[in-house]
């Protein structure tokens, strides 16, 4: 493909970002970006865009060297950068790489939304979980915002070379993630073809990625970890209480994320000492020990932390109104806050909510748990997703167990 002049890849960016309706601020600074540029590739010599060309840029007009590149930069830095690659994308692929989507509704084009409704819908006779439904509609979503900038204005007119180049724009991602995108385009281009609005089976055509469990490693935590991660949490203050209680929750009885936002006053069975629930994921009902520890935590949070509110969910937001966590919130930034409290590095491993849940798995592992007994506990449909724990190191993992104040076998007060 012949490249383009500076002046004219700008001209049809400028076009681009207008059609997807950019603040009058935003294009403002943009625009003083590119007129830099543009001087700075004119006193250098330079008619076309290059890589090369945008890090010279940064570097000379922001002292942004090559070096920090891979360090935390400041938000205006990070800011700067953005200019220069979005410049190398829109290049490469014609297309806008927004990997921070700050409009609510990505899609413009009546059609289009239209088409996303359907798709819902589509999803919701299915049966799949509300989770799965909402990745597959935002995958649809970001396709059809692709296309749109690609000229095809129809489902009808879909191509495999679409796809495929649209494929290359998930370069950069990690392989799970690009299976996950790729797995939600399948399911629209299947709809697609259901529907004859597809001509073609392009589902089947699509390439896919195989993400194998058995080849991961879970990320664990260290007793160290545990311990520091624990102790920064300000026990006495209400938030505390509710941290503290959702985290023994994922790192003793390894519940997902998206179950102990879901918890009702009805899960927890004090007078039998269980805890009951509807797995989000497999939509199977759970019954587990209410151990001791977790039972006090909840308890202490009820009686002196959660604000009064019209919901049966037991953890909600503390910043009024009082409402349950959303299904997109993972909680890591809960996490975050008390790792950085703790002087715990954040960038070191992936440390969410879901790696206390692998920590929990392991440590059952560390015990002699039979992997059946973890794969029911863990809400696993079989025990080739638990075998991954194996993996673990268990010489290490023998000194992770969280040491805590009270008792596993102290008896729960009757209702």
């Amino acid at each position: 493909m012949t490249p383009k002049p500076l002046k004219v890849l700008l001209s049809e960016l400028e076009a681009e970002l207008i059609r997807l309706r950019y603040t009058k601020g935003s294009m403002t600074f943009y625009r003083s970006r590119w007129s830099q540029l543009l001087q700075f590739a004119e006193e250098n010599q330079k008619i076309y865009y290059s890589e090369e060309l945008g890090i010279d840029f940064v570097e000379a007009k922001f002292q942004i060297s090559r070096k920090d590149f891979e360090k935390k930069l400041s938000q205006r830095d990070t800011q700067e950068l953005r200019i220069v690659r979005m410049i190398g994308d829109f290049q490469l692929h014609g297309t806008i790489l927004r990997r921070y989507y700050k409009h609510h509704e990505l899609l413009t084009n009546p059609y289009f939304k239209q088409v996303r409704e359907e798709f819902r819908n589509h999803c919701e006779i299915k049966d799949y979980s509300n989770i799965t439904i909402d990745h597959y509609v935002k995958q649809a979503a970001r396709f059809m915002d692709y296309l749109d900038s690609q000229g095809v204005k129809y489902c009808s007119n879909i191509k495999l070379d679409n796809v495929h180049a649209y494929i290359r724009t998930l370069a950069g991602y990690t392989y799970k993630t690009v299976e996950q995108c790729i797995c939600g385009i399948r399911c629209f281009l299947r709809f697609l073809r259901t529907h004859e609005v597809l001509d073609d089976d392009l589902a089947s055509k699509t390439p896919m990625i195989q993400a194998r469990k058995q080849t991961r490693i879970p990320s664990v935590w260290t007793a160290d970890e545990l311990k520091r991660l624990i102790n920064a949490i300000d026990r006495g203050s209400p938030k505390g209480k509710r941290d503290y209680a959702m985290i023994l929750l994922a790192c003793t009885v390894g519940l997902r994320v998206s179950d102990i936002k879901k918890l009702t006053f009805d899960s927890f069975r004090w007078s039998e000492n269980k805890l009951v629930f509807v797995q989000s994921k497999t939509r199977q009902t759970v019954t587990l020990p209410l151990l001791g520890t977790v039972g006090w935590a909840v308890i202490d949070y009820l009686k002196h932390g959660r604000p009064i509110a019209e919901t049966n969910i037991v953890f909600i937001r503390h910043i009024a109104p009082f409402l349950p966590f959303s299904e997109a919130d993972h909680l890591s930034q809960i996490i975050k806050s008390y790792m950085r409290i703790a002087h715990l590095p954040t960038l070191k491993k992936r440390r969410g909510m879901h790696s206390l849940r692998h920590t929990a798995a392991s440590r059952m592992l560390e015990h002699d748990t039979p992997l059946a007994v973890i794969s029911d506990i863990l809400g696993h449909s079989d025990t080739d997703s638990t075998a991954v724990y194996l993996k673990v190191d268990l010489d290490k993992l023998r000194a992770c167990s969280l040491e805590l104040n009270c008792c596993n076998e102290e008896e729960l007060p009757n209702e």
